[in-house]
């Protein structure tokens, strides 16, 4: 039976209960929304509206369906229009008349805003946990990796050296105000809506911070209308996992290029690669396309959960139904993305020989020429010129700075001298960069070191 049947006085048509229904989607909850109905009920007993007996009745009524969903031994029908009617109808069946007064005091207006706080709150504790795990592999990768020399790219052109360490610690900074955005988002979506019903509260006497204990939420909410008629938190949600894919989709096209012929930085393992249905010899990042690829699936459910609240008026509106399918699939996407991005990342290899011939091509240690002249009293202006004259001049002779000879150095300045072959060797550069955050070995074992000790703290 639906929940509102009394007003109406034909069947729905079965065409609009199935454009109208939810349950196929919104089952997923039916943990949190069993939880929820259970904190209500106890809520009730205790405020004296319904009695102790009913209560207990209705709280094993719900402990017996959440067993037999768990275990696989009940179904969800292909009637009920959401999982409320589902469960309400269930427990009814079950307990009898003690299982219609389990409504009493709420709406599926606050009681749906409550279901997707507490499965969304679940989620953000899954994702922290998945992205911990996957800074964790970084800081391993980046304290492996502290010494192994690189070209860092701007424009996609090599720029100056790092370590290949440091370009992967990068990445775990990006990973690390992912999670303080999830932290963040699941704090503000953890307060009880419930008491606010349709959208004007009620004339019973409620303990809402009672029920807001019992699901170990922060407090509730302060308007009765706010509290059934914001998706806010969803958005919040949706946004930042959205800007966890933009990450993971610049890390996965890094990965695509180092896995290419042009670069063979990097190889990753069989397990995390597939081939051609025709060309035998080819070894493709399948994976890290995928994940580039489904960065546009999470921003078009971002986009869709925006555009479905921008224009409806409080309170409740059914256009609000559209908050879950989005949000679920922004969801499973993410946490898809990062179970298969994680171990990728963990197996890869390091081709450190070929990550060094690069840093020895693109005149990356210019800078650094250019900084030892600063040194012996030259203007930075200068002697940013007189090196970008050497680099043109290395060029025409088809050799590098290293290489250059000290003649040549000196027709353009006569402060050089053979001091400088020591200054812009690629190891020292890299040395000698010891600024905080900066790519020294030192300091990148420090920031993998110090990034371990920040994931502990969280």
């Amino acid at each position: 039976m639906k929940l509102w049947a009394g007003r109406f006085k034909k069947e729905l048509d079965p065409r609009t209960n199935d454009f109208n229904r939810s349950l196929p989607f919104d089952s997923r909850m039916y943990r949190q929304d069993i939880m929820g109905s259970m904190a209500h009920a106890k809520m009730l007993g205790k405020c004296g509206i319904i009695s102790k007996e009913d209560c207990n009745k209705i709280i094993d009524g719900l402990k017996g369906i959440l067993a037999d969903i768990d275990n696989g031994v009940l179904q969800f029908d292909d009637v009920s229009e959401d999982i409320h009617t589902f469960t309400e109808g269930e427990l009814t069946k079950r307990i009898g008349e003690a299982g219609k007064r389990l409504h009493t005091a709420r709406s599926r207006n606050d009681q749906v805003a409550l279901d997707i706080r507490l499965y969304l709150r679940d989620e953000c504790d899954t994702l922290i946990e998945m992205l911990k795990e996957y800074v964790g592999v970084i800081a391993e990768k980046a304290a492996e990796y502290s010494e192994t020399v690189m070209p860092g790219y701007t424009h996609l052109q090599r720029a100056q050296p790092i370590v290949f360490g440091h370009q992967l610690l990068a990445y775990a900074e990006m990973a690390m105000r992912d999670i303080g955005r999830i932290k963040d988002c699941r704090e503000r979506m953890n307060v009880s809506p419930l008491g606010s019903c349709a959208l004007a509260g009620t004339t019973y006497t409620l303990d809402r911070e009672y029920v807001a204990e019992q699901l170990g939420m922060n407090g509730v909410t302060q308007n009765s209308l706010d509290g059934v008629s914001d998706r806010d938190f969803v958005l919040e949600l949706a946004s930042a996992l959205s800007i966890i894919m933009v990450h993971l989709s610049r890390f996965a096209e890094e990965i695509i290029l180092w896995c290419s012929g042009e670069f063979r930085f990097i190889e990753l393992d069989d397990a995390f690669s597939t081939g051609s249905s025709i060309m035998p010899q080819k070894k493709n990042p399948d994976i890290a396309e995928l994940v580039r690829g489904k960065s546009g699936r999470v921003f078009g459910d971002n986009m869709a959960l925006l555009t479905a609240m921008k224009g409806i008026p409080l309170a409740y509106n059914k256009d609000m139904q559209e908050d879950k399918e989005a949000v679920f699939d922004a969801v499973d996407t993410v946490e898809k993305c990062l179970t298969a991005f994680i171990p990728m990342l963990d197996t890869m290899r390091v081709n450190a020989t070929n990550m060094r011939k690069a840093a020895s091509f693109g005149f990356i240690n210019a800078t650094d020429c250019a900084d030892w002249l600063v040194g012996q009293g030259l203007p930075f202006r200068d002697a940013y010129k007189a090196t970008g004259e050497l680099v043109a001049r290395c060029i025409e002779l088809n050799t590098s700075l290293e290489e250059l000879p000290m003649e040549e150095y000196k027709k353009v300045c006569e402060l050089f001298n053979d001091d400088l072959y020591n200054a812009i060797d690629l190891d020292k550069c890299v040395r000698d960069r010891t600024v905080l955050g900066g790519p020294a070995p030192s300091q990148v074992k420090f920031q993998a070191e110090n990034l371990k000790k920040r994931l502990e703290k969280i």
